[in-house]
């Protein structure tokens, strides 16, 4: 086998064997007696996002410290990439969030809508909106 042969090969065989992207750390801040909020984190974990869970009983002092808007809470709060994730947003979103970086504060899924990461509940699935928000509170649809 001729020299270039062999680099061309070698660079087809190569990206089978690169090491897996590191993990995307995330830091989970939720309710210990909230079990949806624990099915979400693993929703996260199953995605490539390294999770510190930290339950606390402190979750409105979490909120403020954050800036989530009180229209758009839910029951766990997240911090990925300088952003603020709230609720049920689905792994993709935040993917979707931390490459296309926008000046925002975060992401928000309001409430806890059947259907969502962490909330399945059989075929029911509620219509909902992933929403983005800015420090003045105002909130968009991201996606």
């Amino acid at each position: 086998m001729n020299k270039r042969l062999s680099i061309l090969l070698l660079g087809l065989v190569a990206p089978a064997f690169a090491a897996p992207p590191a993990p995307v750390e995330m830091t989970v801040y939720r309710s210990p007696t909230c079990g949806c909020c624990g099915k979400w984190v693993a929703h996260m974990r199953q995605n490539g996002f390294a999770v510190q869970d930290i339950q606390t009983e402190a979750m409105d002092d979490i909120k403020r410290r954050y800036g989530v808007p009180t229209t758009l809470q839910s029951c766990h709060t997240a911090l990925v990439g300088g952003y603020v994730v709230e609720g049920h947003v689905p792994a993709a979103d935040v993917r979707a969030l931390l490459d296309g970086r926008p000046a925002v504060v975060g992401l928000s899924v309001p409430g806890m809508p059947a259907g969502t990461p962490g909330m399945e509940m059989g075929a029911r699935k509620d219509p909902y909106a992933v929403v983005q928000f800015d420090r003045s509170g105002q909130a968009s649809v991201f996606r």
